[in-house]
């Protein structure tokens, strides 16, 4: 059985998920406060295996330094976004609106996703294409849930105004990848809180 735990990080709250089996830990978008994330790893007593990214804006990525080399695991990341993990100015972090934050450069990742299916320590998802709110953006589809990153929100969708932006790309990534998936299945979005596919399906206003 597949548990998920949130963890809200930095000044804008960005949701860290931590997703485990008996034996196996997956972390997904560590974006600040190493410290708290692996607080709440040591709670759960799994192990680490893989640092997932759903996009590499600076606010999913901030902790992935710290932690990569705490517990000697992996980075996955699109092959879209690779070099935007050692440019401030592609991640977001060097641009002058965010002079309140260090530049963030993260070591190239391990390992580029493919649009397939994984099975990680026992742990088994599929990654399925999200781009719009940006080009890399990635959601990972597991058992009975997904992750959805920046792609989708309750009741709401990701910005569209960035580099790579795309409002048409991202409305159509959400109703063929994700608008697809059971209705039951909850989303879990990379700010804010959890919702349902069939909620947003019904209520979302860029839906309806």
């Amino acid at each position: 059985m597949l548990k998920i735990e949130r963890i809200q990080t930095g000044v804008i709250q960005e949701n860290c998920y931590l997703v485990f089996n008996e034996a196996s830990l997956l972390i997904i978008d560590p974006g600040a406060e190493p410290e708290k994330i692996a607080s709440l790893i040591q709670k759960t007593g799994k192990k680490p295996i893989a640092i997932l990214l759903t996009h590499t804006h600076y606010d999913h990525i901030g902790a992935v330094e710290v932690l990569r080399h705490q517990y000697s695991v992996p980075v996955y990341v699109s092959p879209l976004e690779q070099d935007w993990l050692t440019d401030p100015v592609l991640n977001l972090s060097g641009l002058g609106r965010h002079d309140d934050i260090a530049d963030i450069i993260v070591q190239p990742a391990e390992v580029e996703f493919e649009l397939t299916d994984y099975d990680l320590g026992g742990i088994k998802f599929s990654v399925v294409p999200t781009p719009g709110h940006s080009i890399g953006s990635l959601s990972f589809v597991f058992d009975d849930f997904v992750v959805t990153g920046d792609a989708l929100f309750k009741g709401s969708i990701g910005r569209t105004d960035l580099h790579t932006g795309d409002m048409e790309q991202l409305i159509h990534s959400i109703k063929t990848y994700l608008f697809t998936l059971p209705d039951e299945f909850p989303a879990y979005p990379g700010h804010g809180d959890a919702t349902t596919i069939e909620h947003e399906k019904k209520t979302n206003p860029f839906f309806n």
